[in-house]
């Protein structure tokens, strides 16, 4: 159904004389000639059809996957079609049937990959074989035309740069929240007054608004940067990357330190009794005996704070801190949706690319098998 209102119903692109112009809306007929526009809705219909009729996975699972490679090259088709020859001020951009259609299809996929019960490998070889077709598709220059890549080309060296900040926000502050949280988590396992006090401060943090506390950083952080010279020679700010990381490292914690808690309580008494019956000393119980069968729940906590953290880090943008959440508050504030889309979609990707990954390695870490 979502494919047929996709097609039908609502435009597959949008117009626009320029970037931040309303622009006119283009169905499936008018975005593309009409041996492509047949083609695309014939194949789709089909793949549709298949979805609701067939039930193996595997024949549903190549649907899905052609509707996909049709879909993506059609949209930079049409922005080829649409664009007159020479203009450079004209967008085409992806419009509700894109999204639909695509949404439709991603449910699709998803829906077999779970009834095939893929395992880690098989999930890390379909992530990056998923990623090295994007990369295809965009080295191609089929999407050149694209108002999204043309928005990219203009700012290709600042979104490399904000795109590396955003990774050091999101990476800096969970190597931060593991060192410390890590080991809080332990004593919180060997104290019991501790654990309560701990988790109760850490979940009011959990609670404030992420630009609060943003703000909240500022004054403290400036006025260190202000009567320490040490502190502003490493680059300790009122507004930046510094309150950002703090914030961060702060929203971190709850998740290392509580799944460090929950992963060392959950270990059976009796593997404990019999390590202590073999003469193994309290540290040599927790290296050798808790930490190991405790990981796998700790790492589900790192996966976690990096998914939160990629999602978090775009709100740095607004006190100075960098990252790809500048392009999404550009073009908020210059109406250029296609500028939001340039720092919004990376955002995701890292984000799923980051639980598919973590996932995995759960999993292997748990010794699951398909």
């Amino acid at each position: 159904m979502m494919i047929g209102v996709g097609l039908l119903a609502v435009p597959l692109v949008t117009y626009r004389a320029n970037r931040i112009v309303a622009g006119d809306t283009r169905s499936v007929m008018e975005a593309l000639p009409l041996v492509g526009a047949v083609g695309l809705i014939v194949a789709l219909v089909a793949i549709a059809g298949i979805a609701v009729l067939v039930r193996q996975p595997p024949l549903r699972l190549a649907a899905a996957a052609i509707g996909m490679a049709l879909l993506f090259p059609a949209i930079g088709w049409a922005a080829s079609y649409l664009t007159p020859p020479g203009n450079t001020f004209a967008r085409v951009s992806p419009a509700a049937g894109f999204w639909l259609i695509g949404l439709a299809l991603a449910l699709l996929l998803a829906d077999c990959l779970t009834r095939l019960r893929f395992g880690p490998w098989e999930r890390l070889a379909s992530l990056a074989l998923a990623f090295a077709l994007l990369a295809v598709l965009l080295a191609s220059g089929s999407w050149n035309d694209v108002s999204l890549v043309r928005e990219y080309a203009g700012r290709a060296e600042s979104f490399w740069r904000e795109g590396r900040q955003h990774l050091f926000l999101a990476l800096g502050s969970l190597s931060a929240a593991i060192l410390i949280g890590f080991p809080l988590g332990v004593l919180c396992h060997r104290a019991r007054i501790l654990k309560g006090a701990t988790l109760q401060v850490l979940n009011i943090i959990q609670t404030i608004p992420s630009i609060a506390l943003f703000g909240i950083l500022m004054v403290p952080l400036g006025y260190l940067a202000a009567v320490s010279p040490l502190a502003h020679a490493l680059g300790i700010r009122g507004i930046g990357a510094a309150p950002a990381l703090v914030a961060l490292f702060l929203y971190s914690l709850l998740p290392v330190v509580a799944n460090t808690v929950v992963g060392l309580d959950q270990v059976a008494a009796p593997v404990v009794d019999a390590a202590r019956g073999m003469g193994l000393s309290r540290r040599q119980q927790l290296f050798q005996v808790k930490l190991p069968l405790a990981f796998p729940i700790i790492l589900t906590g790192i996966r976690i704070v990096l998914v939160q953290n990629l999602g978090l880090a775009t709100v740095a943008a607004l006190i100075g801190g960098g990252g790809l959440g500048t392009f999404i508050f550009q073009g908020i504030g210059q109406t250029a949706m296609d500028l939001v889309l340039l720092g919004a979609i990376p955002i995701v990707a890292m984000a799923f690319a980051a639980a598919v990954v973590l996932d995995a390695v759960v999993d292997l870490a748990s010794g699951v098998r398909p």
